[in-house]
């Protein structure tokens, strides 16, 4: 089954497109997504993908909430709200875009929840098109808040549930447990349901530095829950898809964390881009208040064959690449760094009252949103490898300056030699992407529209097919 738009159903979409920007055929190709006949919706280019691989599609996007929307740059305080018709107005040409769109799956951050005529305008009119939707407010009535929406012909909800931060951001996320309503037939032993993990997040913004390890505890929080659903209900063999604005590009410890967890960015896979320094500027997804255009929207994919760290040394990996980043903004090096750690002539170790003492001074610790007391004696015990209660230099270099979160190389689990006799080769169904485009097509090439005024985020659309693989499945816990 495929979606396709339904032309006399939605016959007026075509009128209503405009935006500002015109879209072009976004996606097309052999093995990828076009526009259909009737100029409305996406199917599959190829009849065999119709017939055996159905694309699931997948769209995020910040739509950017009437309450924070400045409009007038001499008055800070006026906002879109205070305007019904031009709220209204940009809304129904968003909700337009993502019907003529028909993503199986859409993600929406700064949903206005607060406002009755909004939420109901998108319910009933995603509902029209077939969708069950889902939406989840922030805390502490922030008035925003999150919007998760899956074609109902498409997929089985298993299960939803809802995280809530209760941080000094007041975020929250969405986790489904979701099935493709058809069978994948490209089994060796017949057809088989594939069921997956979707989350939809919007993290807090770094308004400073000393923010980075907020979000980074959000995206904790998220990777912890997700990781016990995955044990309770046996789900170590599903994909996992992380969906939302992240608010910290690909330079960022958060991204670093994702990476060592297994997930990749969509859009750079399709693209071909690596992590690099030089691909990291090629494309932008949202301009700030501040005027500064940076990519922060992803849709991240983590398939069962990718090897994943354990998750507390990864969050720990993340942490020091913090403390590393604070210190580089203090302008120390390597040696000088660990001479400001270091209490005095105190021999040429750091103490556990000396490592606290350094962390309260570059603003990681003594604040509500910075590391707990727990957490900063896990740092340490990490940092002493060798457990004689003091970091020396080298485990200093070791542990904190040349820490990293290194992305995991994906494994073709079928070629892995096994070196363990608890090892047991699984079939599994993950996501192969098939491609990936930005709206408006300007933020490919790193560039920000003057004349887009839809949000002041772009919008990801990603392309996946089912692939079949096989995994080796050992006893090592999450």
């Amino acid at each position: 089954m495929v979606a396709v738009v339904d032309s006399s159903a939605n016959s007026n979409i075509g009128g209503q497109l405009n935006s500002g920007v015109n879209e072009s055929n976004l996606l097309s190709g052999n093995g990828t997504i076009s526009r259909n006949n009737s100029g409305c919706g996406y199917v599959s280019s190829t009849t065999k993908a119709m017939a055996y691989e159905p694309p699931v599609s997948c769209t995020t996007f910040n739509i950017l909430a009437p309450i924070y929307k400045r409009v007038d740059q001499k008055n800070q305080n006026l906002r879109e709200s205070n305007f019904r018709a031009v709220w209204l107005s940009r809304n129904q040409k968003i909700l337009n875009w993502l019907l003529h769109e028909r993503s199986s799956i859409i993600c929406l951050q700064e949903f206005w929840v607060d406002n009755e005529e909004l939420v109901h305008m998108y319910q009933q009119r995603l509902g029209d098109a077939g969708y069950v939707t889902f939406q989840l407010a922030r805390t502490n009535n922030r008035g925003d808040g999150l919007l998760t929406a899956v074609l109902k012909d498409h997929f089985t909800i298993l299960n939803y549930r809802e995280l809530l931060f209760n941080d000094c951001g007041d975020r929250v996320a969405q986790l489904l447990h979701v099935q493709l309503a058809f069978p994948f037939s490209q089994n060796r032993e017949g057809d088989a349901q594939q069921e997956f993990l979707l989350v939809n997040t919007h993290l807090l913004f770094p308004h400073d530095s000393c923010l980075s390890v907020a979000r980074l505890h959000q995206v904790y929080k998220i990777l912890q829950h997700v990781e016990q659903y995955q044990r309770e209900n046996k789900l170590n063999n599903a994909s996992i898809l992380l969906c939302g604005d992240w608010n910290g590009s690909k330079r960022g410890q958060v991204y670093k964390f994702l990476r060592s967890q297994g997930f990749v960015s969509s859009y750079d896979i399709a693209h071909q881009y690596t992590d690099s320094d030089a691909d990291s500027h090629r494309w932008v997804s949202h301009r700030n208040h501040r005027g500064n255009i940076c990519g922060v929207d992803f849709i991240l994919l983590c398939n069962p064959n990718k090897s994943r760290k354990p998750l507390k040394k990864s969050w720990a990996e993340a942490v020091f690449g913090i403390i590393k980043c604070q210190l580089q903004k203090a302008s120390l090096i390597e040696n000088n760094a660990f001479v400001f750690l270091k209490p005095g002539d105190h021999g040429n170790f750091l103490t556990y009252s000396a490592f606290c003492e350094a962390l309260r001074q570059v603003n990681l610790i003594g604040l509500p949103y910075g590391l707990t007391s727990e957490e900063t004696e896990e740092l340490w015990m990490q940092a002493d490898i060798n457990g004689n209660g003091v970091v020396e230099y080298e485990e200093f270099k070791r542990r904190v300056w040349n820490s990293e979160c290194a992305e995991l190389r994906e494994e073709n689990c079928s070629e892995r030699t096994r070196d363990s006799e608890n090892d047991t080769e699984e079939e599994a169904i993950g996501f192969n992407v098939k491609n990936a485009v930005l709206f408006p097509r300007e933020a490919e090439k790193g560039m920000w529209p003057e004349n887009y005024s839809l949000s002041d985020h772009a919008r990801l659309t990603v392309v996946f097919s089912p692939v079949r693989m096989q995994c080796s499945q050992r006893g090592t816990s999450l």
